[in-house]
């Protein structure tokens, strides 16, 4: 019976409508009180039923429901014979669940576009070379898929063949779509626009970038903040309050009819509603900008950083450094080579930048290698020792560095370059100066995060001091520390929080992860690693530094939000007692009316938050437009030349 109760709930609500309308029409046309007496029983039982079910489900978990009370005041109704009351009770609090349900439903609607992202077959490859449509489920990796133009993206892999573009929207946030031949990546989720590329699955299913972001934001919407739990907790003891307040005010005025008013006046519905769902239309926005928080209690903490902290190398640059002087020691032209040699085997950013600038060099094989955590790789090429890293790393080695030397690093370093020191068998051969160009729009970011109410704005890095020093003179930055290995970023991290600041680190997600782990907030900028979403409370799909303003002005309106949904909830709660205790007006169908109607408008004010945009993406916004207005003959005129 509960089952069926709970599954035909709108077709109960519907039916408790109908029967209070054809009431009212028996009794202003037909002038039958007899039928419209008994059409209002027939509604408030109808209505009644499903309501009692779930006060008693409530009940058996030892829970003093909203329903419970609305129960009450329906049986109450029923003893002084007010069925008109009891049928509009029961009718409002069903229809007001309803449209609860609907809307609520509409601010998950992020979750909602994301799943339909998803294909639900694909076009695999077979042995003899044809394609054949499968489940999404039946992909493996290393399967060869093919996507036509307006596909959707089924797994996460490289392109093998083929080329066109792809909107990346639904995993960077960003709608411009981005070229893509054999060799680049492409993510589930994503559209191909046009052409026709075939893909080598590497992550299927859950294990997609795709996945893991849908897993991230339902278990942020499902998840609860402090101011969550403490509404829960007064819930708790509020209601059975309301309860006691009802009996004692109907004994003492001998007025049934005034007790059970309270209780549907009493009701802490909007209360309930208001915080949970500001919080999932926030985390929603977010998601469709490809700003992920992961839960509300992180966006209420965020809300207020006052302290952020920056890497430097791929966070306030582009981390794409360029080799802009070299100077030789002794034997420039091994040591060159045995350089390119460790490089090959590295990763990192300025690897990346040596080996394009000595392309030409034929790489050694390294024998052993090892990474000494803030310094460098020491490592055995040929059968001699090569040290590739900074000036830690040759102190750590005891390599001498003569005064020449010294004012040769003190040159690069002046000029803006980050240094990276080749020493061969305990001797300085090379000093490279590499750099990295400042990303386009970060001073205007910062200054909007002053605006925000951000009072310190600093840079750690493990780069030369005179370099983070310039990087910081040009942005503006309140403070700036170079040469600190990654313990020394989370002590500063540390120090900072114990000084009452709350601390927000933007880091890369991986180099950086003890100081993502301790500060208050970890932001992790990236093109949605692993790393980044399993390390950070706040990660960034794109690496777009702008995001970092408008993740920080959603979380502040996300939590004004909520304020003012608990305001307008307690406001009414008080405004309907204070009402019903000291004015004649006020009645059980009224006050129904009311409460249901805050209900709506707490959620109604939530979702605001869904077309929520910043004060710095709109005016964002309309310099491109302005841009593109004013290109446009300039544009055509170029295209018509060519």
């Amino acid at each position: 019976m509960q089952k069926w109760l709970m599954k035909n709930r709108n077709r109960l609500t519907a039916a408790t409508g109908i029967l209070i309308v054809l009431a009212f029409a028996a009794k202003w046309l037909f002038k039958s009180e007899a039928a419209e007496s008994g059409l209002l029983l027939a509604a408030s039982l109808i209505g009644g039923f499903p309501i009692a079910a779930s006060a008693w489900q409530a009940l058996k978990v030892k829970v003093i429901s909203i329903d419970l009370l609305v129960t009450l005041a329906i049986l109450g109704a029923f003893v002084i014979q007010e069925f008109e009351e009891s049928a509009i009770v029961a009718f409002l609090f069903l229809f007001g669940a309803y449209l609860e349900q609907k809307t609520l439903a509409k601010t998950r609607s992020a979750i909602k576009e994301l799943v339909e992202m998803v294909p639900e077959t694909a076009l695999r490859q077979t042995a003899d070379g044809d394609f054949e449509e499968v489940d999404l489920d039946d992909l493996d990796e290393g399967d060869i898929v093919l996507v036509k133009t307006g596909g959707k993206i089924p797994v996460d892999g490289e392109v093998v063949s083929g080329s066109g573009t792809a909107n990346e929207a639904s995993i960077t946030g960003e709608s411009m779509p981005l070229d893509k031949k054999p060799g680049d990546p492409v993510y589930a989720g994503t559209i191909l626009e046009n052409g026709t590329i075939r893909i080598e699955a590497e992550k299927v299913g859950d294990e997609t970038t795709f996945g893991k972001i849908i897993e991230l934001v339902e278990e942020a919407q499902d998840s609860k903040s402090q101011a969550e739990r403490l509404i829960d907790r007064f819930s708790k003891y509020y209601t059975p309050v309301v309860l006691l307040l009802a009996i004692i005010v109907g004994l003492i005025s001998q007025d049934l009819e005034l007790a059970v008013t309270i209780l549907v006046l009493g009701c802490p519905g909007a209360l309930v509603i208001g915080v949970p769902v500001s919080n999932v239309a926030g985390i929603g926005n977010g998601a469709k900008q490809g700003i992920l928080f992961k839960g509300s209690e992180v966006i209420t903490k965020f809300s207020k950083v006052d302290t952020i902290m920056f890497d430097k190398t791929g966070t306030l640059t582009y981390g794409d450094p360029r080799v802009s002087q070299v100077k030789k020691y002794g034997q420039g032209q091994l040591a060159e080579q045995l350089l390119v040699s460790v490089e090959k085997e590295s990763a990192h950013p300025l690897a990346k930048a040596i080996t394009g600038y000595y392309e030409d060099l034929e790489a050694k094989d390294v024998e052993a290698s090892q990474v000494l955590q803030g310094g460098g790789i020491v490592a055995q090429v040929a059968g001699q020792q090569v040290l590739v890293g900074n000036h830690y790393l040759l102190d750590q080695y005891h390599v001498p560095v003569t005064k020449q030397m010294e004012r040769d690093m003190e040159e690069l370093a002046s000029a803006g370059n980050s240094l990276v020191l080749v020493a061969v068998n305990g001797q300085l051969e090379l000093a490279l100066g590499l750099k990295d160009e400042i990303r386009a729009g970060v001073k205007e970011d910062l200054a909007a995060l002053k605006k925000l109410g951000v009072k310190n704005l600093l840079l750690l890095s493990g780069d030369n001091q005179k370099t983070v020093d310039l990087v910081a003179e040009e942005l503006g930055l309140t403070e700036a520390y170079g040469q600190l290995l990654p313990e020394g970023k989370a002590e500063f991290v540390k120090k900072r929080q114990a000084a009452g600041e709350i601390v927000a680190f933007v880091g890369d997600g991986i180099n950086d992860s003890p100081s993502l782990a301790r500060a208050d907030i970890g932001i992790a900028m990236g093109s949605g690693t692993d790393v980044a979403i399993e390390t950070s409370n706040v990660v960034l799909m794109n690496g777009s530094f702008d995001r970092i303003p408008r993740a920080l002005a959603l979380a502040k309106a996300t939590r004004r939000n909520m304020i003012e949904n608990i305001t307008i909830a307690l406001a009414v709660v008080a405004v309907l007692l204070v009402s019903v205790l000291a004015s004649s007006w006020m009645n059980m169908a009224i006050g129904m009316f009311i409460h249901e109607g805050s209900i709506l408008i707490v959620i109604l004010n939530a979702m605001r938050l869904l077309a929520y945009r910043s004060k710095l993406q709109k005016s964002r916004k309309l310099i491109e437009n302005n841009f593109s207005q004013a290109a446009g003959p300039y544009t055509k005129g170029i295209e018509s030349i060519q």
